[in-house]
């Protein structure tokens, strides 16, 4: 372990605030990182013996493990059914087909996410429609979710941004007054609540990743969780074909996947979405003191953002307190930024001066969707015409200023540490590096 950034008093911090910028020959903030602090997943001896003890089974394709560990994702969640997969891109894509999303389909979702939040709709035959974000919690706006409601609209995706849990009251009642399923992933946000309930467990249906960086990370994984046996079973269906005899129940997909003669289905989605039982035997570890890591860590962010809640240009992006909302894991923490409160000073410069200070700053969000060639000229499956069109019956390609929101905020946004325990003093060292640039941002408005 490395030694602590010792901060004794308010008058250190000042002292450090007070000297010349690191990146005009000052000296740093942050003398010495610590990569310990920021270090994930932490993988215990229990972590080991589980993953080795399927290997040498070689049951690494068996489900005995991924049952016990969908049956215990499932109780955490508080959904009665949860499906493990290879990866969140394919229990999203699972999702999508569960809630009968198809050919000719719109599926609603942000521009500002990861590509797996809605791309893979395309594989459907559907086609992504982009809505603007709340610039306060960077999830997708409920007020613009409602405009781009067509009749050939079967889904809404909602993405709990960087950890911030969306406004599902709004966006449920939007949704079900029109008829639409709403898919929630929960990539970003794993034990995240959103007024005092668990994210994944509010819309029809979840979706989450557990790759090896997410704050639930046991691998290259992912889960679907729904209350709702249909969408389950259709999940199934799609692409898990080892399982349909036993799951399967419903006539109108049984005689498909389950046909009598056959000893196993064929996946209607020619998709084979199994997870690895060595992903499935690190989360049932990770699972038992997840509870208590994500606590320390939600301690940890909430004392760095204290620390900076009176500096100018930077606010904390994590709901209100005493709302019952709360950022889970954290995944991927980003602050705000109002550059006319700093002379002006861009978000890169801002960001710049911070590392030059040791403080492990970053871009922090995404680049918008529904600007990338993908959604706008690619012709995927040769319709000589891009793909986008070709499934709609209507252009739905969204260019420059069609989100406002979404094309602005990676000037108003930037990456913190994501620290995984809660030291004190060596938070408030991270914490002065920010607030130093802050309160020196003139000087390099002045030098640019």
């Amino acid at each position: 372990m490395s030694p602590a950034i010792e901060i004794s008093s308010s008058n250190e911090l000042s002292a450090i605030c007070a000297a010349d910028l690191a990146i005009l020959g000052g000296p740093k903030a942050v003398p010495q990182d610590e990569p310990d602090l920021f270090h994930w997943p932490i993988v215990t001896a229990e972590d080991e013996r589980a993953v080795v003890e399927v290997l040498r089974e070689g049951s690494m394709s068996d489900l005995s493990v991924t049952r016990r560990f969908e049956g215990e994702w499932a109780k955490y969640q508080g959904t009665r059914y949860a499906l493990a997969h290879c990866n969140g891109t394919a229990a999203l894509l699972s999702a999508m087909f569960g809630v009968g999303v198809g050919r000719g389909d719109e599926v609603i979702c942000p521009s500002l996410t990861y590509w797996a939040s809605g791309l893979q709709a395309m594989s459907l035959g559907a086609t992504p429609v982009f809505a603007d974000i709340d610039p306060r919690t960077l999830c997708i706006d409920p007020n613009d979710i409602e405009r781009r409601i067509t009749g050939r609209t079967k889904a809404i995706v909602v993405v709990h941004y960087c950890g911030h849990p969306a406004d599902m009251g709004p966006i449920m009642a939007i949704a079900n007054r029109h008829g639409v399923k709403v898919i929630e992933d929960v990539s970003h946000a794993h034990g995240a609540l959103y007024k005092g309930r668990m994210c994944g467990a509010l819309g029809h249906v979840s979706g989450m990743s557990m790759m090896a960086k997410k704050s639930f990370a046991i691998g290259e994984a992912g889960m679907l969780c729904t209350d709702d046996r249909e969408i389950y079973e259709r999940a199934v269906a799609f692409a898990h074909y080892e399982r349909a005899k036993e799951e399967i129940t419903f006539p109108s997909l049984r005689p498909v996947v389950a046909a009598d003669g056959f000893p196993t289905g064929l996946p209607l989605g020619g998709i084979k979405g199994r997870i690895n039982q060595t992903c499935s035997a690190m989360g049932l570890t990770q699972l038992a003191t997840y509870p208590q890591r994500i606590a320390a860590i939600q301690d940890a962010m909430n004392r760095f953002w204290d620390l900076l809640e009176d500096c100018p240009g930077i606010r904390p992006h994590r709901p209100e307190k005493g709302s019952g909302s709360t950022m889970g894991g954290w995944y991927n923490p980003v602050g705000h930024y109002a550059p006319e409160e700093l002379g002006g000073l861009p978000v890169e410069k801002f960001v710049e001066a911070v590392n030059a200070e040791g403080g492990r700053s970053g871009r922090g969000v995404n680049f918008p969707m529904h600007l990338h060639p993908v959604l706008n000229e690619a012709d995927v499956y040769h319709d000589g015409r891009p793909t986008r069109v070709a499934f709609a019956d209507r252009d739905v390609r969204q260019g420059p200023g069609s989100l406002p929101v979404s094309e602005r905020v990676g000037q108003r946004a930037f990456g913190v540490p994501w620290f995984k325990y809660d030291r004190p003093e060596s938070i408030a060292g991270y914490a002065a590096a920010f607030r130093k640039v802050a309160l020196h941002a003139g000087e390099l408005t002045r030098r640019a």
